[in-house]
């Protein structure tokens, strides 16, 4: 089996960030949110993964490498439009060839064994009515946002359609596909949306129509597109507070650490307080400040007399004399300072290499 990881989106929702990153490589929990998709895939035994790229292609291609750090062989397969996705199994053809292959969304964070979904997958091709494919599905409050499955009373897939202004169900397709070869003929029979992209809703649809069986299971777990801020502050912290404790940096005798804290090798943290579940990366310096839960702190940053609560802060920034940050999410090499004593609480979204001055 291979994997086909899709990291080509432009991330329009995560701006002013995405001006200048790809949204696939926006950390949570100190790691690039496309690391969590891989390291998934190699996890379930499945190391052939092709990804498909797009404007951003040079900064995944610099994060990810060949694979070789995550136990994996990468190739990179651009995408030059976003074109849907079915068209990235169009252009994946050649690197795909007749393998069945898992099919990943690289915005997408969920909880879900991926490897029992494979197995799941691979039993059921060797049973008397093999799938074509399978896909997971999840209960929404606004099944007009997603693709959406109907099923019939044994639960077999019957009918998907793409974002419906009146839902069949509430059952949404999660950002996770299996399929064999015969998705690679119904990609070439469909034709482009309203909105001009071939749609793997279509694509499937087009096996079910065929008389192919399409296998389904639901997600009782949770599923975040991090495409925008508050999903992805609640990604944070939902992995956060699945993240073992460790203590690597140099922490003083008048700092405290409460509960669920990882603070990695190189790291100062001198009379502050840190309340779990945070992840504070490597050489980053905490200085007389509060950093509260569900806060990350990447790479070599400073807080300096500030309180930090439920933040993602980004490698290489400064938190200077901020009584009080909430809510944000603060890109690399950004610094955020005051130059008034008056009390706020801030909630911010900040770009990469930004200056912001608090009055």
């Amino acid at each position: 089996m291979k994997a086909l990881i899709l990291a080509g989106g432009s991330g329009t929702r995560l701006r002013p960030i995405t001006h200048t990153r790809a949204k696939q490589l926006v950390p949570v929990a100190n790691t690039p949110i496309l690391f969590y998709g891989i390291e998934a895939m190699v996890a379930a035994g499945v190391t052939e993964i092709g990804v498909i790229v797009g404007d951003t292609r040079d900064e995944v291609m610099a994060a990810v490498g060949d694979g070789s750090r995550f136990g994996a062989q990468i190739t990179y397969i651009p995408q030059d439009q976003p074109l849907g996705l079915a068209h990235c199994v169009v252009i994946a053809r050649e690197f795909l060839g007749d393998h069945e292959f898992v099919m990943y969304l690289g915005d997408n964070l969920l909880e879900q064994d991926l490897a029992a979904f494979v197995s799941a997958f691979q039993a059921a091709r060797n049973s008397d009515q093999p799938p074509s494919a399978q896909i997971l599905l999840k209960k929404v409050p606004d099944p007009h946002r997603f693709g959406i499955a109907t099923l019939d009373e044994q639960g077999n897939v019957v009918a998907l359609v793409e974002k419906p202004a009146d839902p069949p169900s509430d059952l949404a397709l999660v950002g996770v596909y299996l399929f064999d070869h015969s998705i690679h003929e119904a990609v070439a029979a469909i034709s482009p949306s309203d909105r001009g992209e071939l749609e793997i809703t279509d694509a499937i649809q087009w096996l079910i129509d065929q008389g192919l069986r399409v296998r389904c299971e639901l997600l009782s777990g949770w599923w975040i597109d991090t495409g925008k801020l508050t999903p992805l502050l609640e990604a944070n912290r939902l992995l956060l507070e699945k993240m073992e404790p460790s203590i690597s940096g140099d922490v003083d005798e008048a700092s405290v650490i409460d509960g669920r804290v990882r603070i990695a090798a190189g790291a100062v943290v001198r009379n502050s307080t840190i309340r779990g579940p945070v992840a504070i990366g490597e050489r980053t310096r905490i200085i007389d400040s509060f950093i509260g839960p569900y806060s990350a702190i990447g790479a070599d940053c400073e807080v300096i007399q500030s309180e930090v609560e439920h933040s993602v802060i980004m490698e290489s920034s400064r938190i200077i004399d901020i009584p009080r940050l909430e809510d944000s999410l603060i890109g690399s090499h950004a610094e955020v300072t005051r130059t008034e004593q008056r009390p706020r609480a801030l909630r911010l979204m900040v770009g990469d290499h930004c200056q912001i001055d608090v009055e």
